[in-house]
């Protein structure tokens, strides 16, 4: 819900953003949910995005209706993808958590391992110093005389690849 500490002081402004919100509110829940697929955080970004319209109100009054009607939809898209990203970058193991060691299932370690041995090289050896030694970033980036950045990246693409990898094998539950 919008609150009136938010709401343009002027009374035609206030009633033309109303209007705004009346004619599209479903529209830009609908845009957020496509995205995050929970009402909770669907809830979350919708009223972000009705925050970032105000902010922005200047500009977004100049429009006709339909057209503030599709830039707040375009909106709501933004910040569903920018509340499921902060989202992914929150979720972690504990640093107490290890991973279990291979039992009877020798084959899909081999595979696994195979995997990371088929990355291009700079990917495959940031993510073995990463994930086997469990090196920091910045002992990685010392180690192979590397930005920090440049390992975080190497990091995350490594492990998009992997991912994609395993996606095609049907092993991924995204």
């Amino acid at each position: 819900m919008v609150t009136w500490m938010t709401m343009p002081e002027d009374q035609t402004e206030r009633e033309k953003f109303l209007r705004l919100y009346g004619a599209c509110e479903k529209r830009v829940y609908a845009a957020a949910f496509r995205v995050l697929r929970d009402p909770a955080p669907t809830e979350d970004a919708a009223q972000q995005a009705w925050l970032r319209l105000l902010q922005s109100w200047e500009r977004v009054s100049t429009f006709g209706l339909e057209e503030a009607c599709g830039y707040a939809v375009t909106v709501a898209k933004n910040a569903a993808i920018d509340l499921l990203r902060a989202q992914r970058h929150t979720v972690s193991f504990s640093d107490e958590w290890e991973p279990p060691a291979p039992t009877d299932s020798a084959g899909e370690y081999a595979y696994l391992v195979s995997l990371v041995r088929a990355l291009p090289e700079g990917y495959r050896r940031v993510l073995e110093l990463k994930l086997v030694e469990e090196q920091s970033n910045q002992e990685i980036a010392r180690r192979l005389g590397l930005n920090e950045s440049t390992v975080a990246t190497r990091i995350q693409r490594g492990k998009a690849m992997l991912r994609e990898r395993l996606k095609k094998e049907g092993y991924c539950y995204e």
